[in-house]
């Protein structure tokens, strides 16, 4: 198991190339590559050059880090087609910029529309008979989060859709502060997804459903606005020795293509020191749960 940083926190204080010494400054060997303007933006084309690529390789190899990840955030499962064909072509150019930084895994997200779930399951099978042999013949393994205000948000349905399409090239991403808009079931989908489950984001978050639904108050109260942070461990509800103890009930420690994220985006003012406590829980908390 590789265990890696996602750089976000840092993105308004540092730029691109800056990175990798910040992250292995934190103590962190693995980095994820979260959307940026400089590389891959949210929902637009990718940014970077081969002149780019290769500068943001020797930072890395500078910096003695490594690329677990590559994260892009594409409507591939929108249900209006103009979004889903621009993002299949984004897709493509991900891929290669994927490719020639070295990595293997790109995790995402299904970025559909709840309100328009069938449309928009059927428009990711569709950009998934156009990207899925590409992907197969580079070797990549994509990875996929159910997120909040997406078409499919709990956990088990996710599974099943990325069961769907019966391909060992695609697995599932479990995010940590995820879990209490994907079921609450945590050990349930761990069980589940056993060898899908490829890559899981470490983030603390409250539980919207205590308090009678009142934990967040919301206006209009009939909004259908999802609520989530991204804490670091034990600022939240998540139940931290299930997240571990069950991660290592599915073997994902013992596995050499799984990856643990520290994303923590809410104190962004303390993120060195907050990326080192992630790593120090992480550390320890995973040799309690294989001991």
């Amino acid at each position: 198991m590789k265990i890696a940083l996602d750089p976000t926190p840092f993105h308004h204080d540092a730029g691109l190339l800056e990175f990798p010494r910040i992250v292995a400054d934190a103590g962190y060997e693995w980095i994820q590559l979260t959307p940026h303007r400089d590389l891959i933006p949210f929902f637009r084309h990718p940014r970077a050059d081969a002149a780019l690529i290769r500068d943001l390789r020797k930072a890395c190899d500078d910096a003695g880090v490594g690329i677990a990840s590559v994260l892009p955030v594409q409507r591939w499962s929108w249900p209006d087609e103009p979004q889903r064909e621009a993002a299949v072509r984004n897709w493509k150019r991900i891929i290669q910029i994927t490719v020639d930084l070295g990595c293997q895994v790109i995790n995402t997200e299904f970025s559909g529309r709840p309100e328009r779930a069938e449309d928009s399951e059927a428009a990711f099978y569709r950009s998934m008979e156009e990207l899925l042999p590409i992907i197969e013949r580079e070797g990549l393994d994509v990875r996929i989060d159910p997120h909040p205000d997406d078409f499919v948000e709990d956990g088990l349905e996710a599974l099943r859709v990325i069961r769907g399409l019966d391909s060992d090239h695609v697995g599932m991403v479990y995010v940590a502060c995820h879990t209490f808009h994907m079921g609450g079931n945590m050990r349930e989908i761990m069980r589940a997804a056993g060898d899908k489950l490829r890559l899981v984001h470490v983030a603390d978050t409250m539980d919207h459903h205590r308090s009678h639904g009142l934990r967040y108050i919301a206006n209009p109260p009939t909004t259908t606005a999802r609520v989530h942070q991204h804490l670091k461990i034990g600022d939240g509800d998540v139940d931290w020795d299930d997240f571990f103890g069950g991660l290592a009930e599915i073997g994902f420690y013992d596995r050499p293509d799984t990856v643990m994220v520290s994303s923590v985006f809410a104190e962004d003012e303390n993120a060195p020191q907050v990326s080192r406590y992630q790593l120090e829980e992480m550390t320890r908390r995973v040799a309690a749960a294989r001991g």
